[in-house]
Formats: C-alpha cells, structure tokens, sequence
C-alpha cells in the first residue's frame, strides 16, 4: 500500500506564503482523487483541497478558495499544496492522503507574527 511523506511546513508571517509537497511511496497514477486535509489543536480534521486523477477538477472550501492551490504530478508521484495568503486561523498539520490510501504523518503549519 501506497505511503505518503508531507513535508514544506514551517512558521511563516501573516500574509505569507508556504508550498506543501506530499510524495509516496508508490505510484498514485491510480489513485482517483488526491486530498490536503489539516487539523487544528482541539478541532475536526477538515478537507482544504481535492484533486482528480487527471488534474483536471479541483475542490476548496470557502476558507481557502481563491488563496489555496492543489496541483499533482503523476509522474513523480507528489500532490503539492500551494498556500497564499495565509492568516493565523490556517494554522495547522496539514495531511495529504487518496483515495482509499492511509493518511500521511503530517506537516505542521504555524502562521504568526
């Protein structure tokens, strides 16, 4: 079974930006969707992004559409998560994980001045 290894995380300034990078261990070309999730202390664990197969389609929710972005590259196996603007309520430990494909170990994001 397919692992994944986040990484990119870091402390960063309110309006900053970060690059998440999540590789497995295996070919994901047939994985059908790609998700970034993050989980904030004492909070659900909530979906920030979704990517199809192809690349095609994407999903954000509100709370980060428009400063967010998920992009894969199949042939290197790693989903990225491009993260604009980013404010204190984004932090978090971001997880990537597909479709029916166990969970990352996570990569804490801390946005603060």
């Amino acid at each position: 079974q397919v692992q994944f290894v986040e990484s990119g995380g870091g402390l960063v300034q309110p309006g900053g930006s970060l690059k998440l990078s999540c590789v497995a261990s295996g070919s994901i070309n047939s994985i059908a969707f790609m998700f970034w999730y993050r989980q904030a202390p004492g909070k659900e664990r909530e979906l920030v992004a979704q990517i199809t197969n192809d690349g095609v389609w994407t999903y954000y929710p509100d709370s980060v559409k428009g400063r967010f972005s998920i992009s894969r590259d199949n042939a290197k196996n790693t989903v990225y998560l491009q993260m604009n603007s980013l404010q204190p309520e984004d932090t978090a430990v971001y997880y990537c994980t597909g479709t029916g494909a166990p969970w990352g170990q996570g990569t804490q994001v801390t946005v603060s001045s």
